[in-house]
């Protein structure tokens, strides 16, 4: 049985910088509370990229300055969904046994503010897909 601090979804990536980040950040934006969401990495990086804290910030989502979170086998098989950024983490955490989905997203560090807005909008629509399957799974649906 899953504890009920384990989050319903965990974002991983390798630095948690960037796309994890967002996508947690989106998901609890837009969760609006029926759910919970993580997210870790397997490198860690000190603080997420700029440009994605400044293409949150356009459209009102704050995003903690604080060190990424460590990509743990415990925390991976807490949680309820895992989704991979399409950064190899399969690879680098083989001894993961929870089921993944890869959403294939291009690493926004170092690109320009209008490409990590198209990367934005993608994870947006990603993670709004998301949700609805969870809501469906649920037995009901939510309306915004």
């Amino acid at each position: 049985m899953r504890s009920p601090d384990a989050p319903d979804v965990l974002f991983v990536c390798v630095h948690n910088a960037g796309r994890s980040r967002m996508a947690e950040a989106l998901f609890t934006r837009e969760a609006a509370g029926r759910y919970t969401a993580a997210s870790a990495g397997t490198e860690p990086a000190p603080r997420p990229h700029p440009e994605v804290v400044t293409v949150l910030d356009e459209i009102g989502v704050r995003l903690d300055d604080g060190p990424g979170r460590l990509l743990t086998p415990e925390l991976a098989e807490a949680a309820g969904h895992l989704v991979s950024m399409g950064c190899g983490v399969d690879a680098a955490c083989p001894a993961l046994t929870t089921p993944m989905r890869d959403w294939a997203l291009p690493d926004p560090k170092g690109r320009s503010v209008e490409a990590v807005r198209a990367i934005r909008d993608d994870v947006l629509a990603r993670v709004r897909t998301l949700l609805a399957e969870l809501d469906a799974e649920r037995g009901g649906t939510h309306t915004t």
